[in-house]
C-alpha cells in the first residue's frame, strides 16, 4: 500500500538523520496520499538507518492503523500530524524534527523573525517563525497547540521540543523548509549574539509580501 510513499518518507528520515537534523530516534515524518487521503508516517523508536520501506505505517485522518507490516507502531506524535491535515487540506507533507538552533529558540519560547528575506519562501504570514505553545508530546494537547501556528505559516516551533514545517507538494520540500528554519535561527543566534543581544533589523511583513519574480526576465515564444 503506498509503497512509492513510504519510501519517499523513509529516505528524508534517513537524510534528516544523517545531516544530523534528528539525532537519537528523535522527530518524525509524514506525506498524506491526495486519492485516498492517508497518511504515510515514520515508527515510532527506530534508529532511521535500520527503516526498511515495509516499516512505515499507513494511518487514516481518525488515527486509525490502517497497514503497519512489520507490527511497529506509528510515532506518538501521529496526533499532531494529523491535526496539522485535518486543519490545513492543502498540506502533503509533514517534517519535524529536533535541530539544535530552531530547539534554542522553542525552549526560550521566541519567534524568529525575518531577519533574512529568505522567509518569504515559507508562507509566514506574520514575518516570523511563531511557537506553539507547550503541549505534551503524545497528546491532544500538543496536537491542539499547533492549530494556530500552522494556520499563521508554512513553518514554526514547539514550546520546548523541535520546529515543525509544511509543504503542499511533497516531503522533500517539507524536509527543505524545516532545513531552513535551522538555517534561519543559526542566523539569527549569531546576529544577536553579535549584536549584544539587542534585536536585529527585520523585514515587516508587507516588504515579504511583495516579492515577485522579476518582469525583466524574457522568455522565448512568451
Amino acid at each position: 500500500m503506498l509503497e512509492d510513499l513510504k519510501l519517499q518518507v523513509m529516505n528524508v528520515a534517513k537524510q534528516a538523520q544523517r545531516e544530523g537534523m534528528c539525532k537519537h530516534k528523535s522527530g518524525n515524518f509524514s506525506a498524506r496520499d491526495e486519492e485516498t487521503g492517508l497518511v504515510v508516517i515514520t515508527p515510532t523508536s527506530v534508529d532511521r538507518e535500520d527503516l526498511v520501506v515495509p516499516d512505515m505505517v499507513v494511518m487514516d485522518l481518525d488515527a486509525n492503523v490502517v497497514e503497519n507490516q512489520t507490527g511497529l507502531r506509528p510515532t506518538s506524535e501521529s496526533l499532531m500530524h494529523l491535526k496539522i491535515y485535518q486543519t490545513r487540506p492543502d498540506v502533503k507533507a509533514i517534517a519535524h524534527t529536533h535541530s539544535q538552533f530552531a530547539t534554542t529558540f522553542a525552549i526560550l519560547e521566541k519567534p524568529i523573525p525575518a531577519v533574512v528575506y529568505e522567509l518569504a519562501n515559507l508562507n509566514c504570514s506574520k514575518a516570523r517563525i511563531p511557537v506553539a505553545p507547550y503541549g505534551r508530546p503524545g497528546t491532544p494537547a500538543l496536537a491542539d497547540s499547533v492549530v494556530d501556528p500552522v494556520k499563521e505559516a508554512d513553518v514554526f516551533l514547539l514550546q520546548g521540543h523541535g520546529s515543525v514545517a509544511v509543504d503542499e507538494s511533497n516531503i522533500d520540500e517539507a524536509y527543505l523548509k524545516v532545513c531552513y528554519i535551522e538555517e534561519l535561527a543559526e542566523l539569527y543566534y549569531h546576529a544577536l549574539t553579535a549584536n549584544g543581544g539587542k534585536e536585529p533589523k527585520s523585514f515587516p511583513p508587507e516588504e515579504l509580501q511583495s516579492w515577485e519574480y522579476p518582469k525583466e526576465i524574457k522568455f522565448p515564444n512568451k
